[in-house]
């Protein structure tokens, strides 16, 4: 390895040096730890007893080679600190720990899986012109093997399960919530103790593997989700890890996190190369086809707050750190989950951007939710909550979630959040989707918003999947999986979301009837996207459509097989004087092909 680089934060595989590796007849483990005393290795390959480790190059770095010591074996480092206490803790570059509350590394070979997914690997992109379609899930909780908290299914039977429903259901990619060590199932994976671990509670290094590579061979992209900004308190992982504060700041002020936790020290050459090398892992070791970075916003702010100004350490670390991925792995995806207006999130580094691929549309998030939680009747006085997003759009490639946080902590599920009777909310959210998947950006959907999720997620339990049995709820899984279909197969949906020429307004001053309408296009096809909001049928409605000679109606949520009200065998308009004629019922909406 590269000492200087790596204390100078250059570093992209400290990995392949630091943590066990098989070699020469057994395993040879390295740590960091510039403050410790004196350190032991304790293990299953020596009865737990402490196996001394010589300090090496500059005196920062311990190793010893244990000849009897293979893959499968637990292990810890007794780090003994200068006051001549010891705490026995799990390796930071570990590839694999124990179950919960258990917090031992296991070694690991990763050299001991082979890819089939070179033809994915080959083709892939960053989808940037292209249909992106993520299904965000839990993976303890999409579905359980029994009602038991923790029974879950292994990563080889999870691939069995998932894949055939992605594919049925017709999105592309999927990401999920951070599978890296963590001690505390609420966490939801996002206060880590093993940066460089699967988790165990699904299986080995090697089944997730196989899992991605699964995936790959169905032509479905995997993001892993990655927390760059703090990690879990336990002592026996990152905290004080030779007795100092290695990783974190030594202040509280700056180095606890809004949710408890450490927050990493990002001026620390170690800790950069730390993160990045997390980072290359994932998408080297794993073939992860992208990572989502939560919390981007605590690393450009000081505590994430904007008021106390920007972090400059931090800002540099993500701009330095998505470079080099992007020099290492081009076609992978990095996205920001920031709901913050700092500039240039996704400008290229070489331009003074942060790299990143994507950005989260919190904003967008923010306003349409907010606007189908509002009764109807006082729509068109937030008419333009619904126009707002297009007035900053194109500052950066925005993709647009409704994600796990929008269906927790008394938030209420996206079919809840529909303003009115269970019977309304139905069609409110059939509208509300078309919009989102005709809305110029990337598409992120959490599981069990596609057949209506009624009950709040919990990671203790798996989706409400009986609901299907209701006729409403299995006619509104079937639109969303229509829905899905077009947009995958519809370029004009998705191939100039970054492109002005792409969007257009059609109809966007009808506040009093809330109707609203909008062009898609990828300079061949074109799509005409119209929408009423309100709860009133509007009749007559004169719809423009200059330059088509024919207009075929592509998808309606108001077609009966989908709970609505409108037959699906509507004959092909033909404009007149440059417009068509429309009813629209209420709550609804639709694609228009323009020919």
């Amino acid at each position: 390895m590269d000492y200087y680089g790596f204390y100078t934060g250059k570093i992209f595989d400290a990995y392949k040096y630091l943590g066990a590796h098989p070699e020469h007849g057994g395993v040879t483990f390295r740590t960091f730890a510039p403050a410790a005393k004196d350190i032991s290795l304790i293990g299953e390959f020596n009865g737990w007893t402490e196996y001394g480790m010589n300090r090496v190059y500059d005196g920062n770095f311990w190793e010893c080679h244990v000849p009897d010591a293979t893959p499968g074996m637990m292990y810890k480092y007794r780090i003994c600190r200068k006051d001549g206490t010891y705490v026995d803790h799990c390796d930071p570059y570990g590839f694999g720990m124990e179950l919960r509350p258990a917090s031992a590394s296991i070694i690991r070979n990763l050299d001991s899986y082979c890819f089939h997914d070179s033809r994915w690997m080959s083709r892939r992109t960053d989808c940037r012109s292209k249909p992106l379609n993520i299904y965000e899930m839990h993976f303890g909780s999409w579905k359980k093997p029994s009602g038991k908290e923790d029974d879950w299914y292994s990563y080889t039977a999870m691939a069995e399960l998932l894949i055939p429903y992605l594919k049925e259901c017709h999105y592309n990619y999927v990401e999920i919530m951070p599978l890296s060590e963590h001690p505390c199932d609420k966490s939801w994976g996002y206060q880590n103790t093993g940066f460089f671990s699967p988790t165990s509670r699904y299986g080995t290094a090697q089944e997730l593997m196989a899992f991605i590579d699964l995936c790959h061979q169905n032509d479905i992209g995997v993001i892993l989700d990655f927390v760059p900004v703090h990690f879990a308190v336990d002592g026996y992982a990152l905290a004080r890890y030779d007795g100092t504060s290695l990783y974190e700041y030594p202040h509280v002020d700056i180095g606890r996190s809004e949710w408890g936790s450490c927050n990493f020290m990002h001026s620390r050459g170690e800790v950069r190369s730390f993160l990045q090398s997390a980072a290359n892992y994932w998408l080297t070791e794993y073939h992860a086809d992208g990572i989502r970075m939560d919390a981007i916003s605590n690393i450009i702010y000081w505590q994430g707050d904007a008021s106390r100004g920007v972090n400059k350490t931090g800002v540099e670390f993500i701009r330095d750190m998505n470079r080099g991925l992007k020099e290492r792995h081009p076609s992978a995806i990095l996205c920001a989950e920031d709901s913050s207006s700092y500039p240039g999130v996704t400008k290229r580094t070489e331009d003074g951007g942060l790299g990143f691929d994507y950005k989260w549309d919190m904003g967008w998030m923010n306003d349409t939710l907010e606007y189908f939680r509002t009764a109807p009747q006082y729509r068109s006085r937030d008419y333009h909550k619904l126009t707002f997003s297009m007035h900053y759009y194109y500052c950066d490639a925005f993709l647009l979630p409704l994600s796990h946080d929008e269906v927790v902590h008394g938030k209420a599920t996206i079919l809840q959040k529909m303003s009115g009777s269970y019977d309304d909310k139905f069609p409110q959210a059939r509208a509300l989707y078309m919009y989102m998947y005709a809305h110029p950006g990337k598409k992120l959907n959490f599981m069990g918003n596609e057949f209506g999720q009624l009950r709040e997620w919990d990671e203790k339990r798996e989706q409400d999947w009986d609901v299907l049995a209701y006729p409403i709820h299995d006619a509104y899984y079937r639109f969303m999986k229509e829905l899905n279909r077009i947009y995958l197969s519809h370029p004009a949906l998705y191939a100039m979301d970054y492109d002005q020429n792409g969007f257009s307004w059609i109809d966007c001053a009808r506040e009093e009837r809330c109707i609203y309408a909008f062009e898609r296009t990828d300079g061949r096809e074109r799509i005409l996207a119209v929408f009423n909001f309100s709860d009133e049928l509007q009749k007559e409605y004169l719809l423009p459509a200059a330059g088509a000679a024919r207009i075929e109606l592509l998808l309606s949520s108001d077609f009966e097989s989908y709970g609505g009200n409108e037959s699906c065998d509507e004959a092909s308009l033909m404009p007149e004087d440059g417009c068509i004629q429309l009813d629209l019922a209420p709550f609804s909406a639709a694609y228009y092909l323009m020919s």
